[in-house]
């Protein structure tokens, strides 16, 4: 029978479960309730009911943040053993309540259990486990442990005894950033006792630890009187997932009595029947740190440190162990998860995570690891490429490709990585992503499918970069900007020409100019991105110019942001003296009708102007004054009499401007085709079809009228005709045409 506390407990755990892993709004009360679910608020006295608690919850984790989708993915692929897992937690709260008697006897079966099982899985014979939050705590807790065995006094005389003989840490140029910062943080020892023991620099790889350069350093630090504590070693560097020679170091710790410590993804190797020579040097070990929660995808299960040592006294000093029974309870989670995982199931998902690595990476040898480490890299040897573009950024491009593949294809677990020699890299490691995400081998070919999609991308980027940035030179008006961390094809900026303007003020126009340069740009009809740049350190009033295909024409998109550059300053000029000629032609026109009425009023006389007699002289003589005005010709700039309007009784055309020039590259494109494009027909398509066109322009040659086209049968009376009809007809043209293409404005000033 089970218990009926138990069995509520797991149901209320699912109920909990179903209602925070749905992603779905709650309704417009609800949303209301916690519209300001970001603001603390005072407690309430009444309480709240459970419902309502897990509401509130889902709220603070879906939120707003719809774009979070990862998050959502996360929760989904929890699992039953996942459940399993949480429900230990809760398990945990209530064993807590037991009798003491009890509550012993249970803990001590529960982390029995879990450390055999766990030291059988990962073949480590006669180990004993210590489980924890934070993964660096085992570590620590280590470090103490053997400073307690190095120094027998340290219990009683504490740091006087580290003082007379400094410890030294080693830890690899390639382990986890800080890590030795951290022990010495919580060790209380001086920065001094870690030594950061480089890689390989000449033979093996530039990720292990240079075994003979270690070798070196421990002597010298023994001849200085410091004392060689312990060495971290790594099975899977945190980058490159590349394992130490743990055999040769586990020889060299014997020989100066040193403590070895290994960590890394590829001991979950360690439970597959088929083990690597250098990863399974690790049994060997005197202490391992396993984290199973990513491995197996396990959530809020805690980390476990094995390690081997005969005095339990001094592991309960250093805290390895603990008298408390509560403090074994951590096991708990595991101890539920791993039971129903079983060793199948446990084995199962670390093979797996192995077979995605080998659709990748299919190359077996000792320094083959379940993590495949990859970047750009464009050679220029054969392009005759000047040394200067040699060194265009792949980093950036490969930071770039790693960013739109985790995007394209969040089930792979891809991230991106910084090396200490490769510099930015893309990294798959399945082992730490695969059974939380739930990656399967489809998931793998959409990765290599995108792939082979983005490669060609960034290869014609990088190609045509140089290109991109001799045009920009060599056009007048445009300043290339260097950014080699921007993955794109280049930035530009168009150079504004100031006239004496203030720093101020040029720099305003000039951001005026490039963000409506932008703005045209991106109204074009064409596969390029323009932004701004990046949000943090990019150049500011510039077009930044993203990714490209091998079919771009730059010239002719250097040509057309330089003539749209010019035709935004020019209109930009255009206003600005548009303001001052229009405010001097009213006041022109002002002077000038002032002088008018003065004209006027001598003209019609005094008697005119006196309200009862001018009206009487208007009836018996009325004064004849023609209609005067002024109208201003925006195009010309001048203030013109109105007086050939009322004799034509029509406004004037005035001068035709000139028609607005067009760019010298602009080109017909053929339906469909989009800006920027190369044209891939051939030289003798581009002949044929221009055969074909003059061949149709003969053709309508021919097909014109008789009367525009007088032919030797004509006579002198007929071609006189026709040359009168072809005046005429030209006229109405020139005549359209002005109309079309007159641009101006006309005040009228009326007297």
């Amino acid at each position: 029978m089970v218990d009926p506390t138990l069995a509520e407990m797991g149901k209320n755990l699912n109920e909990a479960m179903k209602m925070l892993e749905d992603n779905q709004r709650l309704e417009e009360e609800n949303e209301k309730k916690y519209a300001r679910k970001d603001i603390p608020g005072p407690l309430q006295g009444s309480g709240q009911d459970m419902v309502s608690i897990l509401q509130l919850v889902q709220n603070l984790m879906h939120g707003e943040e719809e774009e979070e989708t990862s998050q959502s993915y996360r929760l989904q692929n929890v699992g039953e053993q996942g459940h399993m897992a949480l429900l230990g937690h809760s398990l945990a709260a209530y064993i807590s309540v037991l009798d003491r008697e009890r509550l012993r006897k249970l803990t001590t079966r529960i982390l029995s259990d879990t450390t055999l099982w766990l030291c059988r899985l990962f073949r480590y014979e006669n180990g004993s486990a210590y489980y924890h939050e934070d993964d660096r705590e085992g570590l620590l807790k280590i470090c103490r442990l053997v400073i307690h065995t190095r120094y027998e006094d340290y219990t009683i005389e504490g740091f006087n005894v580290l003082y007379t003989k400094q410890p030294v840490i080693y830890i690899s140029s390639a382990a986890r950033t800080g890590l030795g910062q951290a022990l010495c943080n919580q060790l209380g020892l001086p920065l001094s006792c870690v030594c950061r023991v480089p890689c390989n620099t000449m033979f093996g790889s530039q990720h292990q630890m240079d075994v003979a350069l270690l070798d070196r350093l421990i002597k010298e630090d023994v001849e200085s009187g410091k004392l060689p504590l312990l060495l971290v070693a790594n099975a899977g560097t945190p980058g490159a997932g590349h394992t130490d020679k743990l055999g040769r170091l586990k020889e060299l710790c014997e020989q100066y009595k040193m403590w070895l410590h290994v960590e890394g993804v590829n001991l979950a190797t360690l439970a597959l029947g088929y083990v690597s020579s250098s990863v399974l040097a690790a049994t060997k070990c005197d202490s391992m740190t396993l984290t199973l929660g990513s491995w197996l995808g396990l959530p809020a299960v805690p980390t476990v440190t094995l390690y081997r040592h005969e005095d339990p006294s001094l592991s309960l000093a250093a805290g390895l162990t603990s008298s408390q029974p509560v403090e074994k309870l951590r096991a708990l989670p595991l101890w539920l998860s791993l039971q129903y995982l079983g060793h199948d199931g446990i084995v199962e998902r670390i093979k797996h995570a192995s077979q995605l690595v080998r659709i990748i990476h299919s190359v077996e040898d000792e320094l083959s690891s379940p993590v495949v480490v990859f970047k750009f890299f464009q050679e220029y040897s054969n392009r005759g490429i000047c040394g200067r573009a040699r060194r265009i950024p792949n980093c950036a491009l490969s930071l770039q490709l790693g960013e739109q593949l985790a995007q394209l294809v969040p089930a792979s677990g891809v991230d991106v990585v910084e090396l200490e020699d490769e510099g930015t890299c893309v990294r798959f490691s399945p082992l730490m992503t695969s059974a939380v995400l739930g990656t399967e081998i489809q998931d793998i070919d959409q990765l290599v499918d995108c792939l082979k999609m983005k490669i060609p991308v960034l290869t014609s980027t990088l190609q045509l970069r140089e290109e991109f940035e001799q045009e920009v030179r060599r056009t007048v008006g445009l300043l290339y900007i260097e950014d080699l961390g921007w993955p794109g094809l280049g930035v530009v900026r168009y150079n504004y020409h100031s006239d004496g303007k203030n720093d101020d003020k040029q720099e305003k126009e000039l951001e005026k100019i490039n963000t409506e340069l932008l703005k045209k740009l991106n109204e074009l009809e064409s596969d390029l991105t323009f932004s701004l740049g990046p949000e943090f350190g990019g150049q500011k009033n510039c077009v930044y110019i993203g990714m490209v295909t091998e079919d771009l024409d730059v010239s002719e998109l250097v040509e057309t942001i330089a003539a749209t550059g010019r035709e935004i300053e020019e209109n930009s000029r255009l206003l600005e003296n548009m303001t001052e000629v229009v405010r001097k032609g009213i006041q022109e026109a002002q002077l000038q009708l002032q002088k008018a009425n003065e004209e006027r009023l001598l003209e019609e006389g005094l008697l005119r102007q006196i309200p009862v007699v001018g009206s009487v002289l208007n009836w018996f003589s009325p004064f004849q004054a023609s209609a005067k005005g002024r109208t201003f010709n925006l195009t010309a700039g001048s203030l013109e009499s109105t007086e050939s309007t009322y004799v034509s009784k029509a406004q004037g055309t005035g001068t035709t401007p000139p028609p607005t020039p067009t760019s010298s590259l602009a080109k017909q494109r053929l339906p469909g085709q989009k800006a920027f494009k190369r044209s891939l027909r051939s030289s003798d398509g581009f002949s044929e079809t221009s055969s074909i066109s003059h061949c149709d322009d003969l053709e309508k040659m021919d097909q014109r009228p008789p009367a525009l086209c007088p032919g030797p049968e004509q006579g002198p009376l007929e071609m006189e005709k026709a040359e009168e009809q072809k005046e005429v007809a030209q006229a109405q043209t020139d005549t359209e045409d002005i109309h079309t293409r007159a641009q101006r404005v006309r005040v009228v000033m009326m007297q």
